[in-house]
């Protein structure tokens, strides 16, 4: 199914029939472009007028439409429940259910060596001694630990507040984003090569579980079948169980893989990591950077190229891909396995780098036998050509409703939270406010959106320093 049939039975009928009226009256072929009128109108544009125009947050932090409103979750720096303090660099993000009116969060922390004071145990992580030697995955020169983590809250929904949090995650590096597994644990990623003797006692680059349900923290355990690489971002197709994973590399030199795992309930267990490829081989470009290789709708048939040494000793593992037919996307970031299809962002693709959003729909014999004769497509589902509609996509989440959500991460500019219809036309959702003095910059990338499992509640952050928001608001109201 796509994303026009992807509905859950969690909203009022009202919303779903909304949005079924999108899609019988929108056209994908000439979209009209609206510019909102409102706040710095010429600043940003929207193809559908969406939840109108955006209203200046007088508290400075996050603009929202009218009849919208945000609680802020938590802060970076705030104490949590276990007695650590809420690290920084807040990034991926999933949301579980968590029993009556509570949804669970499990929330990466992409802090890196030059973040050490940034993190869990404080200022010169003089908070360290409290937590077990077997909870930490590896520590820096000096014997203290990495700072990179997972943090898990437990949010009520029906009184708006914070109930708990704690540190699930500690010893690694660099965890930007992942994604939730069906049997509800979080895939949390390491963007980063930082190797043994690097300032490090162990190799970095993994995927790590940790369970949403958890009260402490993990066993860090490397998924070392989901390959070693600048990981990204993980989503499952809950079908088949195969994983299917970005690769975040700033030179736009990065491939798209998945791993059949042999127990898709045990993914320590190992299985075959594969990368895709395009029907011409490597000489397939889906970036579209110099010469176009397909333009936006556009469907390709895909397939599946086997890797070996994925533990990548030599850090070569992209190159040796593409040697044999896989194709390079442009900076892989977020993912999201929607009815039966995901969407992946690649941050800097697109003729001018200002990113794409692509579509996959598996085989209906994914990794199986057969899988040739009837393989996956994928499809350019989105290439934006006005930055004032969408630029430098990052974390990804398909709503109850079908509507793909996206952050933007841009550097030096204003980052909005967007949205795209099922047949491809973007609207403005939100965005990161100029706070006048506030404790978040205005430039700060958005991470992590994800919505409660009833879809009342969408959650977002506020990369650096770090806050997390809950948006709540009038979601049936879509105007198309």
């Amino acid at each position: 199914m796509t994303l026009q049939t992807s509905r859950r039975n969690v909203l009022a009928s009202a919303a779903g029939l909304a949005f079924a009226g999108l899609a019988r009256l929108a056209r994908a072929d000439a979209p009209p472009v609206i510019t909102q009128e409102g706040l710095e109108a010429d600043a940003y544009r929207s193809e559908v007028a969406g939840y109108g125009s955006l209203r200046r947050d007088p508290a400075g932090l996050f603009d929202l439409p009218e009849g919208f409103a945000y609680t802020v979750v938590s802060r970076a720096g705030e104490p949590m429940s276990d007695g650590f303090v809420t690290p920084h660099n807040m990034d991926g993000m999933g949301a579980f259910a968590g029993g009556r009116d509570q949804v669970v969060l499990v929330r990466n922390h992409e802090l890196k060596p030059a973040n050490l004071d940034d993190g869990a145990f404080g200022p010169g992580r003089a908070l360290a001694s409290r937590l077990p030697a077997d909870r930490i995955y590896d520590r820096t020169d000096d014997g203290l630990p990495m700072v990179g983590a997972t943090t898990t809250l437990t949010y009520d929904l029906k009184s708006r507040r914070l109930v708990s949090s704690h540190l699930s995650l500690a010893g690694t590096t660099t965890n930007c984003a992942g994604g939730r597994t069906p049997w509800g644990s979080w895939l949390s990623c390491e963007e980063t090569l930082q190797g043994k003797g690097m300032e490090a006692g162990k190799d970095h680059g993994w995927v790590f579980e940790v369970p949403a349900a958890l009260k402490g923290v993990a066993d860090p355990v490397p998924l070392a079948g989901l390959g070693r690489f600048r990981h990204e971002a993980a989503a499952i197709d809950p079908r088949t169980g195969v994983v299917y994973m970005t690769e975040d590399m700033g030179d736009g030199f990065g491939l798209f893989y998945r791993f059949l795992p042999v127990d898709r309930r045990k993914l320590a267990a190992g299985g075959r990591l594969q990368a895709l490829a395009l029907p011409e081989g490597a000489d397939a470009d889906p970036r579209n950077w110099e010469t176009p290789y397909w333009r936006q709708g556009d469907w390709r048939d895909a397939r599946w190229v086997d890797l070996d040494g994925v533990d990548n000793p030599y850090e070569d593992l992209r190159y040796r891909g593409h040697a044999k037919g896989a194709a390079w996307f442009a900076r892989g970031e977020g993912i999201h396995f929607g009815d039966g299809e995901l969407y992946f962002a690649c941050t800097s693709g697109g003729p001018d780098a200002r990113g794409q959003i692509m579509r996959y729909r598996p085989s209906a014999a994914e990794g199986q036998a057969g899988e040739a004769a009837a393989p996956g497509r994928i499809q350019l589902f989105c290439q934006p050509a006005d930055p004032r509609l969408m630029e430098m996509c990052d974390n990804v989440a398909v709503s109850p409703w079908g509507h793909l959500f996206v952050c933007e991460d841009k550097t030096g500019g204003v980052n909005y939270l967007r949205a795209v219809t099922p047949v491809g036309q973007i609207y403005t959702v939100g965005r990161n406010a100029r706070p006048g003095g506030g404790d978040v910059a205005a430039t700060s990338e958005l991470a992590g959106v994800c919505f409660s499992p009833d879809g009342t509640t969408l959650f977002v952050n506020v990369y650096s320093p770090g806050v997390t928001l809950a948006i709540t608001g009038p979601w049936s109201r879509f105007t198309a």
